[in-house]
């Protein structure tokens, strides 16, 4: 459930917004940021897969050694859906992708998808500004604690504090210095105390924000 990052290894430490196969507006973003593979990392809030043009090139960074992601709830369809044999609501959520593959880049995809199974569904990385908290859609705690057990299913689909949060109503997360969400298409990144949701929409035609936490 939890994986735990010493921010020291790296020069610069980015994180950023769902990537639904959106790969060379990734490639964009980070040559404009002089991104270094040799010194730096990306962290991705999760959703590497679906609805955009390039699913398995998204699903492969992977197995860069720059790259490190939590789990999003459309790899976690997409793994539910090997596994038992019901392809509906991946494939109404975007998981069309998979079914016209040829047979040998289905043999690829299934063995990243199975990678995806140990994807942590969130990342602290201890940096020079603080303790950064990484997850899909939500942290559903009041409290941050390491290696606490929280739901699965509300880390990777629930809304509700985003939801009371733009309606004016909760406040952040202790525990921690920083958290960074996706999940949610929104115009633009909202922040709310320390809760920063920055999934802006790049398949829907919006941008990939890229936060640098280091």
């Amino acid at each position: 459930m939890y994986q735990i990052l010493d921010g020291q290894q790296w020069r610069h430490i980015w994180v950023v917004s769902d990537i639904h196969g959106c790969y060379h507006p990734l490639m964009d973003e980070l040559k404009q940021r002089h991104f270094n593979p040799y010194e730096d990392l990306l962290i991705s809030v999760g959703d590497l897969i679906d609805r955009g043009p390039e699913s398995v090139k998204s699903l492969q960074l992977i197995r860069e050694k720059w790259f490190r992601a939590v789990r999003g709830n459309h790899e976690q369809m997409a793994i539910d859906a090997l596994s038992n044999n019901d392809f509906a609501l991946w494939t109404l959520n975007g998981g069309i992708w998979f079914s016209r593959l040829t047979n040998p880049q289905k043999l690829d995809a299934i063995a990243l998808l199975d990678a995806c199974r140990q994807l942590p569904l969130i990342i602290e990385i201890i940096c020079t500004r603080g303790i950064n908290v990484v997850a899909h859609a939500d942290y559903p705690a009041d409290t941050y604690l390491r290696g606490k057990p929280v739901s699965q299913h509300r880390v990777l689909w629930d809304r509700s504090r985003l939801t009371g949060l733009m309606a004016g109503n909760g406040e952040g997360i202790s525990g921690a210095d920083h958290f960074w969400f996706g999940h949610t298409p929104l115009a633009k990144r909202c922040d709310f105390d320390n809760l920063h949701y920055i999934d802006t929409g790049a398949v829907f035609g919006g941008t990939l924000t890229l936060a640098q936490l280091q």
